[in-house]
């Protein structure tokens, strides 16, 4: 998951479970062994875990030992330090800083120093070729001191960079900035180790190869999506690379577009999949510091209020949610961030230069997404990356003081900008909607109250032979529950329905 999770295991039967494979446990701790200091929603440190952890592990393992009886093996012992141990590692689960002592910092260096260079030879790519044949197909090598960095299909993930207003000098300071890579460590079955680049931009998530040649095999597909819809709430896969090491297997890894970005206002999110069946995440006791992700069930009693903007979410639910079915993808989920507005952003001046600006950052590139070698998407207008920094505190692109004399926009370059944007044709039939002036605006809604973060993620999924028996198993154990393993077709009606009962 591509957000700051906190969250514990209470019940010890499913605990019993996870424990009863080696292996699944031996992962595990692979996973979360090590990790450095905990890390707020506004990057502060706020522990090491290791020190909440050990010292009340010291005083388990001496009482355990006075209380054994003579005749009990080492191996039960191992086994008793086991359970305690995975329990508080799971009870110290979300976010952490990768600095010098966390057993990933040697792999995050080698990525950092690997994508920098692969993005300056997307830079200097041939961009005549990055939507032909040769620009899906194309793979670049790289040899680095003790390891080989490999980009898959560069010359279009460049371009739908670029479309999605993201200049790969910003790409590069994110990705290869002096500062640490957050680690995101969830209580998801997922495998995948999650990184999250220091500015909270950018994630980094480890793929197996099965979902990685998905991923390619159905870029075309999902390139054309964003053309026919550049609105669209699938999140943004930003690269596909792989890292190969001298005696060990090769590891792939996306990067992808945070939906929850920025995150410093939001006060709670969501991962919705639209079924009950262990869709509910424990609260965290008043007063934590430490921001949770919660699921279906804890949605209830909420509603997403946007007013004129439902129509436009709900029917552009129908149609991601048509193209996933349509690649026989299940199991992503629909994240949705809360964030109140201010009370000068609920009652912002629409003075016409703003709306005018608005308009202009909804419909550039009405062709496409991906028609021009410039940074020209939907969402984005020329130099937003400059005017988003200065954007602190709601002065900037969103802020609401009047234009005065000084800065408003000449009569003449109105009328200009009002000639881009006078057929409409497109953006009826793309379902583009009037965009805030806001960072991450294709995940940005603002209803009346409330900003919304809103993104379709996890889409590699499919409804293979393994999947349809884990349907007839879970049709068994739950039944007439919901559960998430259905069909595609299923599975995207349910998730339609789902916003459409808990929105207005």
């Amino acid at each position: 998951m591509m957000i700051i999770l906190h969250s514990s295991i209470t019940d010890c039967g499913h605990l019993s479970e996870r424990l009863c494979c080696s292996s699944v446990v031996s992962k595990l701790f692979l996973c979360c062994s090590n990790p450095a200091r905990r890390v707020n929603s506004v990057g502060q440190v706020l522990c090491h875990p290791l020190q909440a952890a050990e010292i009340p592990m010291e005083q388990s393992t001496k009482d355990e030992r006075e209380a054994m009886p003579e005749g009990e093996s080492r191996q039960s012992t191992r086994h008793r330090r086991l359970f305690w141990n995975l329990r508080q590692r799971w009870k110290l689960l979300g976010l952490f800083e990768i600095d010098q002592e966390h057993e990933f910092y040697p792999l995050t260096c080698d990525l950092k120093q690997g994508l920098k260079q692969a993005i300056q030879e997307s830079i200097h790519s041939d961009t005549t070729i990055a939507l032909a044949d040769e620009g899906y197909s194309a793979k670049i090598t790289q040899g680095h001191e003790g390891f080989v960095m490999r980009t898959y299909a560069g010359p279009v993930f460049s371009h739908f960079r670029q479309s999605l207003g993201i200049s790969e000098e910003s790409f590069t300071k994110s990705l290869s900035c002096n500062e640490f890579y957050l680690q995101f460590i969830s209580n998801s079955k997922s495998k995948a180790d999650f990184f999250l680049t220091n500015d909270k931009r950018f994630f980094l998530k480890t793929q197996t190869k099965r979902e990685a040649h998905f991923m390619l095999q159905i870029l075309r597909r999902y390139i054309e999506h964003f053309q026919l819809y550049p609105h669209s709430l699938l999140v943004k896969i930003l690269g596909v690379y792989s890292i190969t090491y001298a005696q060990n297997k090769k590891k792939y890894f996306i990067i992808m577009q945070s939906v929850f970005f920025p995150d410093e206002r939001i006060t709670s999110r969501y991962d919705i999949k639209g079924c009950k069946v262990s869709r509910w995440t424990e609260p965290e006791p008043e007063g934590s510091r430490v921001l949770q992700v919660f699921k279906d069930c804890n949605f209830e009693g909420n509603v997403i209020c946007l007013d004129q903007q439902r129509a436009w979410l709900l029917l552009q639910m129908e149609l991601d949610a048509s193209f996933l079915q349509q690649l026989n993808v299940i199991d992503y989920s629909l994240l949705v961030g809360f964030q109140p507005l201010h009370a000068d952003e609920k009652n912002q001046s629409w003075s016409l230069a703003n709306l005018i600006v608005r308009t202009k950052r909804s419909v550039n590139g009405a062709a496409s997404p991906t028609a021009s070698n410039t940074a020209s998407v939907p969402g984005t207008v020329a130099g937003e990356e400059d005017t988003s920094e200065r954007d602190q505190g709601g002065t900037g692109l969103m802020g609401s003081q009047e234009m005065t004399p000084a800065n408003h926009i000449p009569m003449k370059k109105l009328k200009a900008q009002l000639s881009i944007v006078s057929d409409t044709s497109d953006i009826i039939a793309q379902n583009r909607r009037l965009l805030p002036n806001y960072k991450n605006a294709l995940h940005v809604v603002d209803g009346p109250e409330q900003r919304y973060f809103i993104g379709i993620i996890d889409i590699f999924t499919v409804y293979g032979l393994r999947k349809r028996l884990e349907h007839l198993w879970k049709s068994v154990r739950y039944r007439g529950q919901e559960f998430s393993t259905v069909s595609p077709l299923y599975y995207s009606r349910r998730i339609c329905h789902w916003v459409e009962s808990h929105s207005v």
